[in-house]
């Protein structure tokens, strides 16, 4: 495969996973809102930017801070690399450009998620941005499917390859703007405003039913930081991520026969995960093991792009 193509299809994995997270944040962000006062809304809004890392690029805008502005800000904004726009419109030049490569209802999944936002300039009221959450995640689910009923083949992997490290990324992110960021000052910590974000974080990544399977009695941070990190069994958990990225690159190595820096870098995050217990994370700094585990994922990721040459 052209490496040209192989990078289009990489591409299309990272951007479609980032839509759909910008798309659960936006709708997780609109119901924790409702739950609090116009403070604690604010506070809210000001996390799902920082989740994104897209709090000082709002500022730039000129806009003035508020939910219908950062709806805007987070679902529509072609001036927004991070948007679901955005994101979806370059998942869609992406498949174009490796159109031979995909199958017909890869395409027209990625196709029907972009009609669905191509023509609205504003998501509307809370309702209105409600349906439209609604509506993309259908279309993405579909995505989803016809990206697990292609070929298992390089074509398929190097989508769940991009993916599988938006994914890592998403998560790590979310459960740090939780950690340090969304409880606003004076609020208690264990109180249910702080279960209510909690429980919001797990709703953002479609675990709240697979938490209470797993650990019973209330909801406990430390228990939620155990899930989204180590639990393999948890689809978006870091540990889930790294296993899937340690298994595509071996399917690549056994096709071709070669491993490269990008084997390595991923086996040895794994090994790392598997070798720790949450209690040792809090106990050295969720935030800072946090903040290590999203650079190694960003050289993970340059390590894929040198290995197969996307540059």
């Amino acid at each position: 495969m052209l490496s040209r193509t192989a990078a289009n299809l990489y591409w299309i994995g990272r951007y479609m996973e980032r839509a759909e997270f910008a798309t659960r944040l936006v709708e997780a962000t609109i119901r924790l809102a409702a739950l609090g006062d116009h403070e604690e809304s604010d506070q809210a809004w000001r996390s799902a930017l920082s989740v994104v890392g897209a709090a000082q690029a709002f500022r730039t805008t000129g806009e003035s801070f508020n939910p219908a502005n950062v709806r805007r800000y987070l679902t529509l904004a072609a001036e927004n690399p991070g948007s679901v726009r955005s994101c979806l419109a370059a998942a869609r030049d992406n498949a174009r450009a490796a159109r031979t490569a995909l199958t017909v209802e890869v395409w027209e999944a990625i196709n029907r998620t972009w009609l669905v936002i191509r023509d609205r300039t504003r998501p509307g009221g809370v309702q209105a941005s409600l349906n439209l959450v609604d509506s993309l995640k259908a279309e993405i689910r579909g995505f989803e499917g016809a990206l697990g009923r292609m070929l298992r083949s390089e074509g398929s992997w190097f989508m769940q390859l991009g993916a599988a490290i938006e994914r890592g990324d998403n998560t790590a992110r979310l459960l740090d703007v939780k950690y340090y960021l969304l409880l606003p000052p004076g609020q208690e910590v264990g109180g249910a405003l702080d279960r209510d974000q909690w429980s919001t974080l797990l709703q953002i990544v479609s675990a709240k039913t697979a938490y209470r399977h797993i650990y019973s009695g209330p909801l406990k941070p430390w228990r939620v930081a155990d899930f989204l990190i180590f639990r393999a069994e948890m689809p978006r958990s870091l540990a889930a991520s790294a296993e899937q990225t340690v298994d595509l690159l071996s399917a690549f190595a056994n096709r071709s026969g070669r491993q490269g820096a990008a084997d390595r870098l991923a086996r040895k995050r794994l090994d790392r995960i598997q070798s720790l217990k949450i209690a040792h994370v809090v106990q050295e700094g969720l935030h800072e093991w946090l903040h290590a585990y999203v650079r190694d994922n960003a050289a993970l990721d340059q390590a894929i792009a040198r290995q197969f040459r996307f540059g």
